[in-house]
C-alpha cells in the first residue's frame, strides 16, 4: 500500500557529554548504536527523505519495511558517533543543517552545541547523507514576516548550493512549526519536501510538506524506540509533549496577533 504508515526518527545530538542546552535531545553513542543495530535486526531499510519522497510522488511501492533517520541542527557528533555506525550497517540518513550554526565563514554564533563544520558536512554528503535544509539562524519561521522568511531560506539555500555543489531538495521546519504561509514559501524556495515534528507515523496523505517525525531522546530506551518503529504508544509517550504544544501554540498565536496590531498602528 502506497499510503502505509513510516516512522521517521528525529535525532539531535549524539554525544557522550552534552550540555544543558541539548541534553534532553540528545542521545548517547552508544544508544544510537543500540538503536541501529535494532532496525537492522528487525529488517528495516532505510532511505532518504527526497527517496521517501520520490516514491510517494511517483505512487509506486516503497522499499520493505522503510524507516528514515534524521538528524537536525548539525552538531559535531553526528559526524564523530553517528556516522561509523551507518556506515558500518550501510544506513543512510538525511541530515538538515541549520547554515548559520555551522563552523565556518557564515557562523553566527547561534549553535547550541559544538556543531560540524563544513569539512564534515562534506563529509557526510559524500558518504550517502542526503544533507537539508533546517533555515540560517533557526528561527521559528512562522513566527516571521514575509521578507525574512524569504531571507532565511534563501540564504540557507545559496549557503547549501555554495558548499555542497548543487541545491538542498528537503526541509526541515526549525521547532517543527509551520503555517500554509511558510509550507508555500519552502516550496517556492525550490524544497521538494518538508518534514515537521508531530510525533506520529508520516504517512502520504499528509502531504510532502508535513510530514510527522517522531522524536529520539536521551531517555528513549531500547524498549520505547522498537514501539516507535513499530507505530505502537506513540500517542500515550507523547501525550504531556503534544500538551504543552498546544498550550505554547496558543500563546504564539496571541503574541502574533499582538505584533500585528501593534504594526499596524505605526
Amino acid at each position: 500500500m502506497t499510503d502505509a504508515p513510516v516512522p521517521i526518527l528525529m535525532y539531535h545530538a549524539v554525544a557522550s557529554a552534552p550540555n544543558d542546552a541539548t541534553r534532553a535531545l540528545s542521545v548517547a553513542p552508544e544508544a544510537f548504536a543500540e538503536q541501529m543495530a535494532l532496525i537492522g535486526d528487525l529488517g528495516l531499510t532505510p532511505v532518504t527523505t527526497a527517496g521517501l519522497a520520490a516514491h510517494w510522488r511517483r505512487g509506486g511501492p516503497l522499499p520493505a519495511r522503510p524507516v528514515l533517520i534524521t538528524f537536525d541542527d548539525g552538531y559535531e557528533g553526528v559526524h564523530r558517533h553517528a556516522l561509523p555506525v551507518l556506515a558500518r550497517h550501510g544506513f543512510p540518513a538525511t541530515l538538515f543543517v541549520s547554515t548559520g550554526w555551522i563552523k565556518g565563514a557564515y557562523d553566527t554564533g547561534g549553535g547550541l552545541d559544538t556543531m560540524l563544520d563544513w569539512p564534515q558536512v562534506r563529509d557526510l554528503a559524500d558518504t550517502g547523507v542526503e544533507i537539508g535544509g533546517h533555515s540560517h539562524t533557526h528561527p521559528q519561521l512562522d513566527q516571521l514576516d514575509d521578507t525574512a522568511l524569504r531571507a532565511e531560506l534563501g540564504h540557507s539555500t545559496d549557503i547549501l548550493t555554495a558548499e555542497l555543489g548543487a541545491p538542498p531538495v528537503s526541509f526541515a521546519y526549525p521547532y517543527g512549526y509551520s503555517s500554509r504561509r511558510v509550507r508555500q514559501a519552502v516550496r517556492a524556495a525550490g524544497y521538494g519536501q518538508a518534514l515537521a515534528v508531530g510525533n506520529g507515523l508520516a504517512r502520504r496523505r499528509q502531504g510532502p510538506y508535513a510530514l510527522r517525525r517522531v522524536t529520539v531522546r536521551r531517555g528513549t530506551g531500547v524498549e520505547e524506540f522498537e514501539r516507535l518503529l513499530q507505530g505502537r504508544a506513540i500517542a500515550r509517550n507523547f501525550a504531556r509533549d503534544r500538551a504543552l504544544t498546544q498550550g505554547y501554540a496558543l500563546v504564539r498565536r496571541a503574541r502574533q496577533v499582538r505584533r500585528k496590531a501593534i504594526s499596524s498602528r505605526v
